[in-house]
């Protein structure tokens, strides 16, 4: 059996990658990457033989690339995915985003690709006051960023329901792992907060600490994308994240005491909490990691 993996050698993709050569059934993995910022995270695994890496930016992906034929699924995770940054490059992301998922979209159909499982964004939801976030939840867009991730899933919808495509779409909360040297754009606020630590220096908090985010750890999050692949269920829209909201305060407050709080940035939400009844019921999927545990168990509690 044969995979394609786009964005596979980015934060999550990589660890995706790494999750995927553990399947005995799967014996080819294709990375498609354009390995701007995110060689390193994959270099370990490049001497495998189930892994092929092209190195290829899915702006510029035909509809008849090879690398789709005879693949059971596509594993589409690339993407441009910085909030702040796509303030400053809309079009950029929009092409990316959502003509990259298109272009993808278009190889999966010309080669008869029977399963899309895509990495979407809860960035959708955007400061939704309605708390457990559901799939059901308004629909706030209030980044470009936000607004090219929620355009690509309704892309993926559309042409499952146009050209048959089996999908998977999920929504992804805030994904974390707890190292400072993974290579890539994902600036999630704790790499951020890893890298000030490992540099020993102050904390930056925007805002005044309180507002709350749902973390999950990227080694569930693969779980959740190998759960889908293997479902029989189809065109599922399904948030991952723990259901278990932590303030960033408490966060900064068990790694260091030098704190700097800046201005809250427009437009972010102040509380984020997943409702992951759905990928119970139809992924039987739950996080096994909990976030304070974790921070805990890698850190000692020890401040600087």
């Amino acid at each position: 059996m044969k995979v394609v993996v786009t964005g596979g050698a980015g934060f999550i993709g990589s660890n995706l990658v790494e999750r995927l050569l553990r399947e005995k059934d799967i014996k080819k993995i294709v990375i498609i990457d354009y390995c701007k910022s995110g060689v390193a995270n994959i270099k370990h695994l490049l001497g495998n033989k189930k892994i092929n890496l092209v190195k290829l930016n899915i702006i510029n992906l035909k509809k008849n690339n090879k690398n789709f034929k005879s693949a059971a699924c596509v594993f589409h995770l690339a993407a441009l995915i910085d909030m702040s940054s796509s303030l400053n490059n809309p079009s950029g992301y929009y092409k990316a985003n959502v003509l990259g998922t298109l272009n993808v979209l278009e190889a999966i159909r010309h080669y008869n690709v029977n399963k899309i499982i895509y990495a979407a964004s809860a960035s959708c939801y955007g400061a939704t006051k309605k708390k457990p976030i559901s799939e059901t939840s308004k629909i706030q867009l209030n980044f470009p960023y936000a607004f090219t991730k929620y355009s690509a899933e309704q892309l993926i919808d559309h042409w499952s329901k146009v050209y048959g495509i089996n999908f998977f779409s999920l929504r992804l909360f805030n994904v974390y792992e707890l190292k400072s040297t993974i290579s890539s754009s994902y600036n999630s606020v704790i790499k951020i907060f890893l890298r000030q630590y490992h540099l020993n220096k102050p904390l930056t908090i925007f805002g005044d600490g309180n507002q709350t985010r749902d973390f999950v750890n990227v080694k569930d999050v693969c779980e959740a994308f190998v759960k889908a692949f293997k479902s029989i269920k189809k065109n599922k829209i399904i948030n991952i994240g723990s259901s278990k909201p932590v303030k960033i305060i408490k966060i900064a407050k068990m790694l260091s005491n030098k704190i700097v709080f800046l201005p809250k940035r427009i437009g972010e939400t102040n509380n984020s909490k997943a409702n992951i009844s759905k990928a119970k019921k139809i992924l039987n999927w739950k996080p096994k990691i909990n976030f304070i545990n974790d921070i805990k168990k890698k850190f000692n509690n020890k401040k600087n």
